[in-house]
């Protein structure tokens, strides 16, 4: 087996091109990762997923902790076998989604007591045990837990998760793991940049594999995120990846490469799809629109996706408004494939050093849902 790691090939300014190499294979950065929450990936196949061009995955520690749970992730190997697929995994540590709980749960120094909305069972999830879960799932890359506090919260609360989440990430360093996992922790701060600055400095002075910023894409505006990915930036080791979790705009994945980001998630491609949303490379089309009701053309001629070699935008449309579950594959598989494949164009420009992959933020391919 290859030595996990990273390694940073070539900048472009501060965008950067890298390999992450993991115990499932190697993943070439900037890479976007598809959301498959509990498991699968909403609508599509593990076999569409790659086809689709993607690299490396995310799932969640919360939700696979509530339904199937770590023992039978466990006893059958953990999640690459469960579900049999073969690409290299990140695992969050459920942090963002238990502290969405808001009236369900209670933080402590010990960790987050909350209580499951399926069945009211309680929990503790420590530091420990949200390493102890990933282990289980046999993630290749492990997310230590964190406090995200919502975007309400004044600089008390602020300031109170800064310092909870940097106990529990040394908590974190002493926890055991299969060799070749790797860990990142994870810079909080709110929207105040001194705020986030002191963080980053922090979590970033500890041996972890590397770093992801959160506790952004909440419903701040673009520019305020912008704003504290700047902020963050120079104080992250040069020669670790940079994770920015929750981001899924193709504009904003693409910005955020501008300014050095490495690592990127989120449920929006297909969750847009889903919802009657399709991207193209001549901007949005609603597919429910009556516009398209004859129109014979695929959703973009210019992708190489199944769903535009050999479906019609008058197809799906009719698809959609049967509420049958074949738009959403189809659908899911498109806008997947669009996003995937603006990463792959970015990396081929980075890794040949090339500046001309600037261009992709000023095209009108770049568009936002």
């Amino acid at each position: 087996m290859l030595e996990t790691g990273f390694t940073l090939v070539r900048c472009v300014g501060r965008a950067r091109f890298g390999r992450l190499v993991t115990r499932h294979g190697v993943v070439e950065t900037p890479c976007f990762m598809p959301v498959g929450t509990v498991g699968n990936v909403k609508g599509l196949t593990w076999e569409e997923v790659a086809g689709a061009g993607a690299r490396m995955v995310l799932a969640n520690t919360y939700h696979l902790l509530l339904r199937p749970g770590p023992e039978i992730l466990e006893a059958c190997g953990g999640l690459h076998r469960f579900a049999d697929f073969d690409l290299p995994l990140l695992t969050d540590s459920g942090g963002y989604q238990v502290m969405s709980l808001s009236p369900f749960r209670k933080i402590t120094e010990e960790g987050v007591h909350f209580s499951s909305p399926l069945d009211g069972s309680r929990f503790l999830l420590t530091p420990e045990e949200a390493l102890r879960i990933q282990n289980a799932i046999g993630s290749d890359v492990q997310m230590v837990l964190d406090v995200c506090p919502s975007a309400s919260e004044g600089p008390v609360a602020q300031r109170r998760a800064n310092e909870l989440t940097l106990c529990w990430a040394r908590r974190s360093l002493e926890q055991p793991r299969t060799e070749g996992t790797l860990r990142f922790a994870i810079v909080q701060g709110g929207f105040d940049a001194e705020m986030r600055r002191d963080a980053a400095q922090n979590i970033s002075s500890l041996p972890f594999d590397g770093f992801a910023i959160g506790g952004l894409s909440v419903g701040e505006e673009e520019r305020v995120m912008m704003e504290m990915i700047e902020a963050v930036e120079p104080c992250l080791p040069k020669e670790k990846p940079r994770y920015l979790m929750g981001v899924g705009k193709p504009s904003q994945i693409l910005k955020a490469i501008a300014r050095g980001v490495d690592l990127f998630d989120c449920v929006l491609p297909t969750r847009v799809a889903r919802h009657g949303t399709l991207w193209t490379s001549r901007g949005l089309i609603r597919i429910n629109r009556a516009e398209f009701s004859a129109d014979i053309r695929p959703v973009d001629a210019l992708c190489r996706c199944r769903t535009c070699r050999d479906y019609s935008r008058a197809f799906l449309r009719h698809l959609y408004r049967l509420g049958d579950p074949l738009y959403v594959r189809l659908a899911s598989l498109h806008n997947l494939t669009y996003l995937l494949e603006i990463l792959a164009e970015v990396r081929r420009y980075l890794s040949d050093g090339e500046e001309g992959w600037v261009d992709l933020l000023h095209r009108n391919r770049m568009i936002a849902p």
